[in-house]
């Protein structure tokens, strides 16, 4: 029977007490060239160097489902004990799902929340945050900070991705809510987590006159490429509302000067490390929860400095 998570357990919980010797772990991740995918990455590599006889092979996607398919085909090739996923294009997932199942060998979905997540087998699993938060404290921080009324434009993760989808879906929940139904949003488009083609969009729609009281990104790349692009336009800062998502490095110093106003913290060190220890124990034959929630935590200037070391 499967063995779902539904509310958000303790960091702690995913630690691994007793590990395989010499398990081989392949690694897909979607893409090198992100900073939140590259601390997710990065924490996959620190934790698994502190387990005995636990081995990743770590391969980049390069954001392109094919190449990401393949190398799932070469590590089921090459008898690895588990598979960790951070998935390209999540509507891929269930070709990514049965391959493995029909190989034997477990699979782990990390970060990205795969389309066949309610019906993976019993070893495979998914680990992050649920993205109906991550939005939702976002947006609700920005309804504050504009007293429920206002023009919006939101800068579009990838649609192929669940999470910038949800985190679309929630700015528009909770602008259906009675306190913020003054918000508006009057443009959106995907930037594709990306900072230089957020700050391209950014720059059209100031160049085109378009006027907005905040700017909703789906994560912090997006919303610091349109502060350059405020910034190159002669925007006041003080005068619109920048939101973020994932509260890296770069955003949470864009927050000490002043630039950006709200992002969500999203734990990827806690999201890798958890990966890999839910990874080994189903290579060891245990039961494991098949959904693992890390939460999410808002972020504003108030609180920020505690965020610092955490990413």
């Amino acid at each position: 029977m499967k063995k779902l998570l539904a509310t958000s357990i303790a960091l702690a919980t995913l630690s691994t007490t007793a590990f395989a010797k010499d398990l081989n772990i392949g690694v897909a991740i979607a893409t090198f060239d992100d900073n939140f995918i590259t601390v997710l990455r990065t924490s996959m590599e620190r934790h698994a160097a502190g387990l005995d006889g636990v081995n990743l092979q770590i391969e980049d996607g390069k954001n392109e489902v094919g190449t990401q398919l393949n190398q799932i085909q070469n590590f089921i090739a090459s008898g690895v004990d588990a598979i960790i996923v951070n998935p390209v294009d999540t509507d891929a997932t269930v070709s990514m799902s049965d391959d493995a199942q029909a190989a034997g060998i477990p699979l782990v979905y990390v970060n990205r929340q795969p389309i066949n997540v309610d019906l993976l087998p019993d070893n495979q699993a998914f680990i992050a945050s649920n993205e109906v938060d991550s939005g939702t404290l976002q947006t609700k921080e920005v309804c504050r900070l504009l007293g429920g009324k206002g023009n919006i434009a939101i800068l579009m993760g990838a649609l192929t991705d669940q999470a910038g989808l949800q985190r679309t879906q929630d700015i528009y929940d909770v602008i259906d809510t009675p306190e913020c139904s003054g918000m508006k949003v009057v443009t959106k488009q995907t930037g594709l987590w990306q900072r230089t083609m957020a700050n391209d969009i950014t720059t059209n729609w100031l160049s085109a006159g378009i006027e907005f009281d905040a700017l909703i990104a789906n994560n912090d790349e997006m919303a610091i490429g349109a502060i350059q692009a405020l910034h190159a336009f002669g925007t006041d800062l003080d005068s619109v509302v920048v939101a973020g998502i994932d509260a890296t490095q770069d955003a949470l110093e864009a927050m000490r000067r002043g630039e950006l106003d709200v992002t969500v913290f999203q734990d990827a060190a806690g999201q890798g490390s958890g990966a890999v220890d839910v990874a080994v124990d189903l290579a060891n034959g245990k039961d494991v929860a098949q959904k693992v929630w890390v939460p999410f935590e808002l972020v504003v200037p108030a609180n920020m400095d505690q965020y610092t070391a955490r990413n």
